[in-house]
Formats: structure tokens, C-alpha cells, sequence
């Protein structure tokens, strides 16, 4: 009997993906509560009451999805100590990409100057960034590559109607993006992934390329159409079903849990989430109050800011979660 018989084949050592580095960017202009009344009736208090929102980013003309991108990038690789020509993968997760074609993620790859790696967007809403993560992850994970820069960017700002109070007041511009490494010690331990494209009229843009953009049609302009009450509803029940997966999966009890760090799109969804979890607000990331819903820039803004203000330490257990149009949902467990 041959030795390697004899005593087994050695199990592969399991690749993580590390959070190296995380940056993030929001544009100069500020709009608060207070200026957003003087142009749709509503008022600072029906705002905050209902979101936990005080103001929001704007984008100014000219300023790209991209270009928020590009900013937070060069932060994350720069906290990476990475140059871009050690990327091998670019995943960018929007859904206000810069042009039809090509993706803003090729787009952020050549000003980077990484040029030859492979790059691509990811469109799942304000689940955006969790769903490249994803993806990031396995390809990490698979050993088809070893750095990769993830981005969550969007400039929202654009498709909102400023005569529906219901949801011009909810949305930002902003961007956030991470580097990841292999690393046989720590990183993502798991990410969930969901989807449900059944409530599509729930949360949905009517305007598109094969459904065409006429002005006389149902809905009709590039604009934002939320059911509000449903919406709520919805995200709350799977966000909790997300996070009771994501435990589980993970042999772990929600007390185990260091950090949350939400999608940015309600106070309320966030404080329902935190609840569930029983776990107390000031161990919950908090950024929609200065940021509103930047969709999927939302999380990776939100992670940058922990990690910079020292809250999120290293060897910590963090759980990253959004909902968004789609419906999707997903999750990731990390230890940073």
C-alpha cells in the first residue's frame, strides 16, 4: 500500500477573500431636507419621520457614475497598498451605469490603467454591491483570481422625478469600493444571494432599451416608481430571512455578530433588522441619515466609514445585507 493510500490525501487549504483596503466618494453638493421643500411640498420633519433621512449627495452636471467610481477606487487601493495593475478582476455593481455599453466597470478599468483584466457590471438594484461581492468572492474562492476590486456606485440623482415627494426625497449619489486579496486566513465566510423578479412593479424604472423610451407611454420617463408600504414590508421580511440563513450557514448565534452594516434605505428597515438580531443600535452602521438611499453604493459607503473611524477592527465578525429592486436580497458574513 502506497503511503498516500495509507494516509489520505491532504484537504485543500480554503482561499478567503480579504478586505485589503475600502474607499469611498460622494460628490461636493449637499441637498438638505430644509432646500428639497422649497422645491417638492414636503418638510424636514415628514422626512426624517419616515427615513431617518436629513440630506443627500448630488451629482454635479457632468459627473458620472464613473467618475464616483474612479474616486473611490483609487481610495480602496490606495488602503490596499494594491496598484491597479495587480487587479485581475473589476466587478461594479450599479444600476445608473455611465452608457449602455460599454460597462462602466471597462470604463473604470482603463482610467485606473489596469487594462487587460477582466471587468464587468453587476445590476441588482440597491443589492448591487452585495451580489459582486458575491461574485468577487467565488472567484477568489476558485483560485481564477487573487485581487479584485469591487464597487458599488450609482447616481440615482438622475432618474428621480423632483415632483413625487414620495421618492425624490429618498435618493443619493455616492460610491464606495473595497479591494479584496486571497488569503488563507480570514475574509467572507459566506454570501446569500435571492432574488424574486414576481414583484417587479413594486420597486421598478418602466424605461429601458427593448421596452423602448416613449414619452407617451404608461409611467412613462426615466423615473422611479416604489410602493412605498409594500416595499417595507417586503425588505423587512427578507432581510430577516437572509440573516437567519447567513447564521445558520455559519453555525453561529446573532449575539456572535460584531457589526451590522445595512443597505442605507429606511431608518426604519435598518432599526427593524437591528431588532431582529438583538442587537443595539450602536453596534449598527448608520449612514442614511447624511446619505439617503444611495442604492448600491450604499453598503461600501457605509463599510468604509466603520473602517475608517476605527469602529470596525480587524478580526471582527461583520454581516453586510441589502434588499432592493428586483426584488433582490442578499448577505455577507466577513470577518474583517
Amino acid at each position: 500500500m502506497s503511503i498516500a493510500a495509507s494516509t489520505g490525501t491532504p484537504s485543500a487549504t480554503r482561499i478567503y477573500a480579504r478586505i485589503a483596503g475600502t474607499g469611498s466618494y460622494l460628490p461636493e453638493k449637499i441637498l438638505t431636507n430644509a432646500e428639497l421643500s422649497t422645491i417638492v411640498d414636503t418638510s424636514d420633519e415628514w422626512i426624517a419621520s419616515r427615513t431617518g433621512i436629513r440630506q443627500r449627495h448630488v451629482a454635479a452636471e457632468g459627473e458620472t457614475t464613473g467618475d464616483l467610481a474612479y474616486h473611490a477606487s483609487v481610495r480602496a487601493l490606495e488602503a490596499a497598498g494594491v496598484d491597479a495593475a495587480e487587479i485581475d478582476l473589476i466587478v461594479l455593481g450599479t444600476t445608473t451605469p455611465d452608457l449602455i455599453f460599454p460597462s462602466t466597470a471597462c470604463l473604470l478599468q482603463h482610467r485606473l490603467g489596469a487594462n487587460g483584466c477582466a471587468a464587468f457590471d453587476v445590476n441588482a438594484a440597491c443589492s448591487g454591491f452585495v451580489f459582486a461581492l458575491a461574485v468577487a468572492d467565488k472567484f477568489i474562492a476558485s483560485g481564477a483570481a487573487k485581487t479584485v476590486l469591487v464597487v458599488g456606485a450609482e447616481t440615482l440623482t438622475r432618474m428621480v422625478d423632483w415632483t413625487e415627494r414620495t421618492t425624490c426625497v429618498l435618493f443619493g449619489d455616492g460610491a464606495g469600493a473595497v479591494v479584496l486579496k486571497a488569503d488563507t486566513e480570514t475574509g467572507i465566510l459566506s454570501t446569500h444571494l435571492h432574488a424574486d423578479g414576481g414583484k417587479k412593479e413594486l420597486l421598478w424604472n418602466p424605461v429601458g432599451v427593448s421596452v423602448g423610451f416613449k414619452e407617451n407611454a404608461p409611467n412613462a420617463g426615466v423615473r422611479i416608481n416604489m410602493a412605498g408600504s409594500d416595499v417595507f414590508k417586503y425588505a423587512v421580511k427578507a432581510l430577516d430571512s437572509v440573516v437567519e440563513e447567513t447564521l445558520e450557514a455559519n453555525g453561529l448565534d446573532r449575539h456572535d455578530i460584531d457589526w451590522l452594516i445595512p443597505h442605507q434605505a429606511n431608518l426604519r428597515i435598518i432599526e427593524a433588522t437591528a431588532k431582529r438580531l438583538d442587537m443595539p443600535m450602536e453596534r449598527v452602521v448608520v449612514t442614511v441619515d447624511r446619505h439617503g438611499n444611495t442604492s448600491s453604493g450604499s453598503v461600501p459607503l457605509a463599510l468604509d466609514e466603520a473602517v475608517r473611524s476605527g469602529r470596525v477592527q480587524r478580526g471582527q465578525l461583520v454581516l453586510l445585507e441589502a434588499f432592493g429592486g428586483g426584488f433582490t436580497w442578499g448577505s455577507a458574513l466577513l470577518r474583517y
